[in-house]
């Protein structure tokens, strides 16, 4: 993997106080964030507007797959910005075809739309979900408990948690929730309206639970039998993050029978743009045609910028093997992670993922933690932010570590060291 050192010899200086009431006054309040305010960023780490550096395991929740500052992105987005930035999707631009060419190479033969988020590929699944069960009076779609598709109406919607729905009622008809790894309640809740089935491969956001072996293949089968659309959610999870350009083909790796599995379509963004917003969803063959002309559109998505930083990521992931790193590595920090469970097993309950995608499950009610109300996971990736680390909260008691792709291990060293240190401290 090729380091750099971007230049940081002018950072980014300023208060805290009158960045923080500036952003308070004038942005809207729907972020509960951390008391940091960020400056600039090299690699895996970034600093804060006083000059304190941090290591970012975080990865802007899943998304900078090379890491801050990247020199290559850099210059892909300068030379495309000189050549063509945007033109809109009137017209052809033969980089949204090579880099559609390339994700269905890293899947299958299908096509790809491209946008700008990962709510809006989702929202593209539902519509062509509801284009393909149309004619027989089909528009449902069931997902799973503890799911997590987005913040538009039809992503809260489709979202199996109760918190994100609330005061956004009534929801938009369509879709169904039932425990996530459970065949039989899935088999139970379809309906004559069913069209699809929706999961995450892995649940990000609420503790990186990932779907079993038994469950894709059972999913699959039953949509065979049952003529309905099987989806993944690939936002989080995807983008080579488990080792894999895809979680599910992680997850089904020496499975006997997995060989022909392969969804009917799966939604991807965050790593896809590396930092830069870009969405994308793929639908195999025939069902790549389900969206025809006048059906959905972007006023952004695919623009040249876009795709030309995306594919740059993809050479790079490739050039430096990171697939590889992400699975190696992982499986390292995962091993040395479990170790400081079983050594401190009053304060770790598990530690579970794949690749760069990894939950630390804290034990409830950790006696360092009982003076103060906030979440046992906010309270910990605080103290983490006072020793120089970032990591990202997923429910109450997990932490997800989810770092860029190029992370090494002196890095990842570091990080570990930090974190065994804050938990034997807590015991």
């Amino acid at each position: 993997m090729n380091e750099f050192h971007p230049n940081l010899s002018t950072p980014v200086r300023g208060d805290f106080a009158s960045i923080q009431e500036r952003l308070n006054n004038h942005v809207v309040p729907s972020y509960g964030r951390f008391p940091l305010a960020l400056s600039h960023g090299s690699g895996s780490y970034v600093w804060d507007v006083s000059g304190k550096r941090y290591l970012d395991l975080g990865g802007g929740i899943a998304v900078t797959s090379l890491g801050h500052s990247n020199p290559e992105i850099t210059d892909a987005l300068i030379e495309q910005s000189r050549k063509l930035i945007h033109i809109s999707n009137l017209y052809y631009t033969d980089l949204q075809g090579q880099l559609a060419e390339r994700i269905t190479g890293l899947i299958a033969p299908g096509k790809v739309f491209f946008c700008n988020s990962g709510a809006e590929a989702n929202e593209g699944l539902y519509k062509a979900v509801r284009k393909f069960g149309h004619e027989q009076g089909r528009f449902e779609i069931i997902t799973a408990e503890n799911s997590f598709h987005g913040r538009t109406l039809g992503g809260i919607s489709a979202t199996g948690q109760d918190k994100v729905k609330k005061g956004f009622e009534p929801m938009v008809p369509g879709f169904k929730h039932v425990p996530y790894n459970d065949l039989e309640a899935m088999r139970a809740a379809i309906s004559p309206a069913t069209a699809a089935i929706l999961i995450e491969g892995i649940q990000g956001e609420t503790g990186i639970t990932p779907a079993t072996p038994a469950y894709l293949l059972g999913l699959r089968k039953l949509c065979d039998e049952q003529n309905l659309l099987l989806l993944i959610d690939g936002v989080q999870c995807g983008h080579f993050r488990t080792g894999r350009f895809q979680s599910f083909q992680r997850i089904l790796e020496g499975v006997e029978g997995a060989e022909s599995f392969l969804p009917d379509g799966i939604s991807m963004a965050k790593s896809l743009g590396g930092g830069f917003p870009m969405g994308a969803f793929w639908f195999r063959s025939p069902h790549g045609d389900l969206l025809s002309a006048g059906t959905h559109g972007t006023t952004f998505g695919g623009n040249p910028l876009g795709c030309r930083v995306a594919l740059q990521i993809l050479d790079v992931i490739q050039r430096d093997h990171l697939a590889q790193n992400a699975r190696e590595l992982g499986a390292w920090i995962k091993d040395q992670l479990t170790a400081t469970a079983t050594k401190f097993p009053t304060i770790i309950r598990t530690v579970r993922g794949f690749g760069m995608m990894i939950g630390l499950e804290l034990q409830p009610n950790i006696p360092a933690f009982n003076h103060d109300n906030k979440p046992a996971a906010i309270q910990f990736i605080n103290r983490l932010h006072d020793q120089g680390v970032l990591t990202i909260p997923s429910g109450t008691h997990i932490v997800r570590l989810l770092p860029a792709l190029n992370l090494n291990k002196s890095e990842a060293e570091e990080g570990l060291k930090i974190i065994e240190a804050l938990v034997a401290a807590l015991v």
